[in-house]
């Protein structure tokens, strides 16, 4: 083969999100290799503006998409067992309201819920009573039903992912801009690949691929349109979802599922044990996918559907942080940004058994893994020597030997001195059993350097650049650890300019 192809992968994954990851590890523990570019950092954008959650969709029961809702309940069970560090079972409590659903249809669906998917280790559904005297609800709530899905460090996963990835063999670069690719033919044979144009910081360069996978996201039609100049086989519908984070609004460690004149619901969940995540929205979106804020509209909405459920009333000062997303949906004609499917559709491209290009539109975290497998069955006949299925059983890392995150946050406590329950519950639930990887031969607290404020010392730091792909306290504080709600500007000013110190001793290192 000519030296212009020396970097020929089998596949190039663009988009680091939550759908590129799972493609990348999934490939690459097939004995492909791999290539993944992100022109941001892993789950900067809708990965990121999730909900926070792993769940069969109770409400897409209603519009009818029972092989999704299936799929994801089953899901639901894998991805506990993958990566129990950052996903736990919540409960969830729905409050009747008789005038939005009745109770027969409410239950009805709950029947289908607890029976549609594989259900091994999540309890069932139930009706509950709530006692006026200690109930965060307004006294009109006196009874509703209770069920079973997960909560997520939706980042972390997707971080975890590309670690996997890696481990198997993928090369995975962020901060990395694909700005076109062009299929070519191989000089020895008569067989084609992508060229894929590549440019970062420190200048452009090129990769050769036998697959191109656009994987991303809100961008899906624009790469295929404007990067590779071809048509895309199907619009996309940017749905705008936005959240807010208040103090926390009750006691008790279950989320709140919350009915809404409209006919959607919006989800109350206890957050980092000091707050409540209430969202998400629904509403288009036209403008660009890289600035995405919440709006006026989508605030007061919000707002007022805590307000008309809870005791606790809230108003716009109360709230702390808000994040907002796009998901970029598959355009099925909706009328009502709520009922666009949240399936997830694969178009293969083959044009004259030309190098194929798959691109994913659509999906949602819980099914990603899911939809990797389907991804690889598509590009199976380019790839006949490819091995079998194997994500289903395979641990994420982190959950290599762990037995429950309490007992491993009491192990690192007896080894390190000084380390008090809630900071050893933290690295536990982010990391897992890889926290051994950077706590390695400390004993005591002094001994993880500098104090970078909130129990975020330079040791972890250094870890998250070198294993984990970060690479300025944006990435660190909102995406790896959720510090973000306690770190105060000048303190997230500090921990940049040990950034900056930090990635001038690694370049000097790879200079020298």
């Amino acid at each position: 083969m000519n030296d212009n192809y020396e970097y020929l992968y089998d596949i190039a994954v663009i988009g680091g999100g939550i759908n590129g990851a799972g493609i990348a590890a999934d490939a690459a523990g097939r004995g492909l290799s791999v290539f993944l570019c992100e022109k941001d950092d892993l789950a900067s954008h809708t990965s990121s503006a999730s909900s926070k959650l792993i769940h069969g969709g109770l409400r897409y029961l209603e519009h009818k998409e029972f092989r999704l809702v299936r799929e994801a309940l089953a899901e639901r069970e894998v991805l506990l067992k993958k990566a129990p560090h950052i996903i736990r079972p919540l409960r969830f409590i729905m409050p009747h309201q008789p005038h939005l659903r009745p109770a027969w249809l409410i239950r009805t669906g709950l029947f289908f819920y607890d029976h549609l998917g594989k259900r091994e280790t999540l309890a069932g559904s139930n009706s509950v009573q709530f006692p006026l005297a200690n109930s965060p609800l307004k006294a009109e709530m006196t009874r509703g039903f209770e069920y079973s899905d997960c909560a997520v460090d939706d980042a972390r996963l997707v971080v975890l992912n590309a670690m996997q990835a890696q481990e198997k063999g993928a090369k995975i670069v962020t901060q990395t801009r694909c700005v076109g690719a062009h299929r070519v033919f191989q000089d020895t044979e008569d067989q084609s690949c992508w060229r894929v144009e590549l440019e970062n910081e420190q200048g452009a360069y090129q990769i050769y691929a036998k697959v191109l996978v656009n994987a991303a996201g809100p961008w899906v039609a624009q790469f295929i349109q404007q990067d590779l100049q071809l048509k895309a086989p199907y619009g996309v519908r940017l749905i705008q979802g936005s959240h807010i984070i208040v103090p926390k609004l009750y006691d008790g460690d279950k989320a709140f599922i919350m009915q809404n004149d409209d006919q959607r619901i919006v989800f109350a969940i206890p957050y980092l044990d000091l707050y409540t995540l209430i969202g998400t929205t629904d509403q288009e979106f036209h403008g660009d996918p890289d600035q995405v804020d919440i709006t006026e509209l989508e605030m007061a909405y919000l707002l007022d559907v805590s307000n008309d459920h809870f005791k606790t009333q809230l108003t716009a000062q109360d709230v702390i942080s808000t994040y907002s997303g796009v998901r970029p949906l598959c355009d099925d004609e909706s009328d009502n940004p709520s009922a666009v499917t949240r399936d997830y559709t694969l178009a293969l491209t083959d044009e004259q058994e030309s190098a194929p290009l798959l691109s994913v539109f659509g999906g949602k975290l819980t099914t990603y893994r899911k939809l990797a497998e389907s991804a690889m069955a598509q590009l199976k006949a380019f790839f006949p020597a490819m091995q079998k299925p194997w994500t289903d059983k395979a641990l994420l890392p982190g959950a290599e030997n762990l037995t429950t995150v309490e007992e491993l946050a009491e192990q690192i406590q007896e080894k390190v001195s000084g380390i008090d329950q809630p900071l050893a519950l933290r690295w536990a639930h982010a990391y897992g059993t890889r926290v051994w990887l950077w706590l390695q031969q400390v004993s005591s607290i002094h001994e993880l350097g500098q104090h970078l404020g909130h129990d975020l010392y330079a040791q972890e730091v250094d870890y998250l650049v070198e294993r984990e792909w970060a690479v300025n306290a944006e990435d660190i504080l909102r995406r790896r650890t959720k510090l973000y709600l306690q770190f105060t500007e000048d303190e997230k000013a500090e921990l940049e300019n040990y950034l900056i110190a930090l990635h001038q001793r690694r370049a000097q290192g790879d200079a020298a």
